[in-house]
This record gives structure tokens, sequence and C-alpha cells, in this order.
């Protein structure tokens, strides 16, 4: 039996849950699918970031677990060393 929506009718604003998502690959050129709504780190290091404005940011020991509230176009292969990371939509 397919999953059925109870709030279809509500729009989708920038407090609203994530709808969809897409396994990280890092890289410094190719971006994600759509700019995200946070990113999940699930093993533990470094994460590099192109946020939306264009900025660069490298969050540095992020653990294991955390969901990241960033708005981020690309996670860059250099400096980033944490794994197992999805990106939320």
């Amino acid at each position: 039996m397919p999953a059925v929506d109870s709030i279809p009718t509500y729009s989708s604003g920038k407090d609203f849950p994530a709808t969809g998502g897409e396994t990280v690959t890092p890289h410094d050129t190719n971006e994600l699918t759509y700019i995200s709504r946070g990113i999940w780190v699930g093993v533990a290091g470094n994460v590099a970031l192109a946020m939306a404005d264009g900025t660069t940011i490298t969050l540095v020991g992020v653990a294991a677990g955390t969901l990241l509230p960033v708005r981020a176009k690309r996670v860059n292969s250099t400096n980033t060393t944490a794994t197992t990371m999805v990106a939320l939509y």
C-alpha cells in the first residue's frame, strides 16, 4: 500500500520538514541536485561546503549523527573528511 501524505495542502516553507534527499558524493565542482535544507553527517570529520550564497566554509570536527542546518549547493572533496552524508531538501 502506498504511503499517504496527510498534509498535502500545506506549502513547503523554510520551516517545513525535508521532503527529499540524495546521497552526497563530495566533489570540487559537481553541485548537488538542489540546494540543501540540511546535511546529515553519518561518519565524523570535516565538511567543506559551498553555500547557497557562494561562500565556502569548512566545518571542522563535525560529530557523527549531526544534522547540519545549512543551505549548501556543493560539498567539496578538498578538506572534507566526513563520510556517509545525505543532503536533505
